[in-house]
């Protein structure tokens, strides 16, 4: 019990999503599809806004860091559950397990933030358009995106700092597919009952803060929409709808994993892929799907692309 927990248990067991052989094969194919689109959907979004200059605005610079960080939300868990399906043994090493709970965290944490501040970056566009060009300057936004890391650093941080020296000593097994503090923390051989409740509440309240920040921004917004002119109004309504159906998304596996747990392990397993897979695939396909200028931009890159391939 006094032993350190590298010297006790060196590795944790993945249950991972399934038993069956068969669908772990269908899963594999599925999965290793979602994750390539996940990769190029948003590499696409960055390079867009980057060679594109007609976003170059703050909205489209704020759009592409969301893409950048979900290209790691997705790479922190989901590269390793394509493998784990076909392997018999599905093992982590405690480094490899404190890792992404680490980055999960801090990927995770700088999203939620970050979700926020294109909210706010709505919110001055539509409610104080005349100093809209003053108030996003360049260096503020690039300030409000270090934030958005630095909170989710901090957060991870204090997340970890929690089980890296708790006593693990059996079980080892983790009925999930990647590991998460409050798996981890019930594999630990002490009373973690109070631990578990800072644990949830750290990453629950972030997500509950965050989630109401939002609401409280696009209620404010929409309630401005409502005396612009028709034409201003339905474009401010579209934006804005793209990014509430982002945040449901992204918050509410959030705050019911952490806030509010439903004890069920089939629940939780599909939230948790919903949030660390489907997520950074839907976010794509609603900002460019819903956005004209985004889809004039792929065209081009499209066509940049083609034209570049023909004269080589």
């Amino acid at each position: 019990m006094d032993e350190t927990n590298n010297s006790v248990v060196s590795e944790f067991v993945l249950l991972g999503l399934c038993d069956s052989a068969e669908l772990q094969v269908f899963l594999f194919l599925l999965f290793s599809m979602l994750y390539l689109i996940i990769i190029l959907g948003n590499i696409l979004i960055i390079l867009s806004v980057i060679s594109d200059p007609n976003l170059h605005s703050p909205m489209y610079f704020l759009l592409a860091n969301l893409s950048f960080v979900d290209l790691w939300l997705s790479s922190v868990t989901t590269p390793k559950m394509i493998m784990d399906f076909l392997r018999e043994s599905k093992t982590i090493s405690f480094g490899g397990c404190m890792c992404q709970i680490f980055f999960g965290h801090f990927v995770g944490g700088g999203e939620m933030v970050l979700l926020v501040v294109m909210a706010y970056d709505r919110y001055v566009a539509i409610c104080k358009p005349l100093h809209y060009t003053v108030i996003m300057s360049q260096q503020r936004c690039i300030w409000l995106v270090v934030i958005s890391w630095t909170m989710g650093f901090v957060h991870s941080i204090s997340q970890l700092a929690m089980v890296m020296d708790l006593p693990f000593c059996g079980p080892r097994e983790m009925d999930s597919f990647f590991c998460d503090l409050p798996l981890v923390i019930e594999l630990v051989c002490m009373d973690t009952y109070v631990l578990g409740l800072i644990v949830n509440a750290d990453s629950g309240i972030l997500a509950l803060i965050c989630f109401f920040l939002l609401l409280m921004s696009y209620t404010h917004i929409l309630l401005t929409v409502c005396h612009h002119s028709m034409d201003g109004a339905a474009k401010a309504l579209s934006t804005c709808t793209a990014h509430i159906i982002v945040v449901v998304i992204f918050f509410v596996p959030c705050i019911f994993i952490y806030l509010w747990p439903l004890n069920s392990i089939s629940v939780d397993k599909f939230l948790a892929v919903f949030y660390t897979v489907f997520t950074p695939l839907l976010n794509p396909a609603i900002y460019t799907l819903r956005n004209k200028e985004m889809k004039v931009a792929l065209k081009k890159l499209g066509s940049q692309y083609v034209n570049t391939k023909w004269n080589s």
